[in-house]
């Protein structure tokens, strides 16, 4: 009986250490915003110079808490050529936002959650569509590609694809 209980301690703790150290992980490497949080991480540099240009960086430094589904550097090459640098001139800033507040959604949602929904409602008040298909989750036609990226004031999830507002 000893050895039965020794066994099953010892098959759990690595489980539970395993657990505890994912936590500590979590928790130490939401020190920063979701901005500098993307700053840290380096790929992605487009979306944060995109949101310096729609003056939105400042909005998303704040208290939130908001989920970004965050675009990389190799998501925006995916677009069609000169549809960035049309995005980033200052007569299409509203453009830009629209664009851009359709990447973000009210309130901390970690992907066990996302994987729930059908749909969400994001700040630029349209829905995106969520749909899981086997262990891929997509976000409209964006895979998502890696998910709950802790920061102090939300979570972000990275994407595959930009994400485009219907009408836009």
């Amino acid at each position: 009986m000893y050895a039965l209980v020794a066994g099953a301690v010892a098959l759990a703790a690595p489980q539970a250490a395993s657990a505890a150290k994912h936590e500590k992980e979590t928790t130490q490497t939401a020190k920063a915003c979701v901005v500098d949080t993307a700053k840290k991480a380096g790929s992605f540099n487009t979306l944060l110079a995109a949101l310096k240009a729609a003056d939105l960086e400042s909005a998303l430094r704040g208290e939130g808490p908001f989920t970004v589904f965050a675009p990389t550097d190799d998501a925006f090459k995916k677009l069609p050529e000169g549809t960035v640098e049309s995005l980033l001139k200052p007569e299409n800033k509203d453009k830009l936002k629209a664009v851009l507040t359709y990447h973000v959604v009210s309130g901390k949602v970690y992907a066990k959650d996302v994987v729930k929904l059908s749909s969400a409602k994001t700040l630029n008040g349209k829905e995106v569509k969520i749909t899981v298909e086997g262990d891929t989750v997509k976000v409209d036609n964006a895979k998502v590609v890696k998910t709950d990226i802790e920061a102090t004031n939300g979570v972000i999830h990275v994407i595959d694809t930009v994400l485009l507002p219907k009408d836009e």
